[in-house]
């Protein structure tokens, strides 16, 4: 098992490596160059700036069993058609149950935007609970893939 991040605009990276370490995990910082990464036990891969290349590329890395961390509903369900774990930034796990009514608010929330007649507001500041939680679900994600729960 791999822990792979995308990185761009992700609070929980120091978290995510911390956990890594503490369990023996590889962990992988997938950005692109608008972003600089040198973490200690873990390894950065620096892609191309594009549209979704950072999402291309992490994907194309993950094998069966891996986790990838993001707050992307589309690259979540990439790496659920690829039989990896991605988890959000908050905790959630996305799984096949949840990646479509996910994936619909997200296109509900473009149109609304694109009309011109609605201005969404974006997430609150980032609360220590917030950084509990995900640290919580992580772990239990690992000590369930390890077997172990």
């Amino acid at each position: 098992m791999k822990i792979f991040i995308d990185a761009d605009g992700c609070p929980v990276v120091d978290i995510t490596v911390k956990i890594c370490k503490e369990n023996g995990i590889e962990c992988i910082i997938v950005t692109d160059t608008s972003h600089v990464f040198n973490k200690p036990n873990a390894t950065t891969l620096t892609v191309s700036k594009g549209a979704d290349s950072v999402d291309f590329a992490l994907v194309n890395m993950l094998s069966k069993g891996d986790i990838a961390v993001t707050q992307d509903y589309g690259l979540a369900a990439m790496c659920l058609s690829k039989q990896a774990f991605p988890i959000s930034q908050n905790g959630m796990i996305y799984n096949d149950f949840n990646i479509g009514s996910l994936l619909q608010a997200r296109y509900t929330a473009k149109k609304l935007r694109q009309s011109g007649k609605h201005h969404l507001k974006g997430p609150g500041k980032r609360t220590p609970q917030q950084d509990k939680d995900y640290e919580k679900s992580l772990q239990a994600l690992i000590t369930q893939l390890n077997g172990n729960g």
